[in-house]
């Protein structure tokens, strides 16, 4: 039987490859409303970031989320963030 293939990604903070369900998608719709996207099926520019809060962190201090996205992302966005990695 063939091994099943891993889709991996790339954290837009670190820059390291990681498997996809170690990563949340965030997502600027087309609308420019940012979104986090936790089926990974949403339409719009996506970026990854790992499930860990130094990295969350990171990404609020550095802004890389609004360089990728094209657009300015809410502090609550972050918070939502925070709040599913502790769960």
């Amino acid at each position: 039987m063939k091994a099943k293939k891993i889709p991996m990604r790339s954290c837009v903070v670190t820059r390291e490859k990681c498997a996809k369900k170690d990563l949340i998608r965030v997502v600027r719709t087309p609308e420019k409303e940012v979104l986090i996207d936790l089926n990974g099926k949403m339409n719009g520019r996506g970026a990854y970031i790992k499930k860990d809060l130094s990295v969350i962190d990171k990404a609020m201090k550095t802004k890389v989320l609004d360089r990728h996205l094209e657009v300015n992302v809410p502090d609550s966005i972050y918070e939502k963030l925070k709040q599913i990695i502790s769960e």
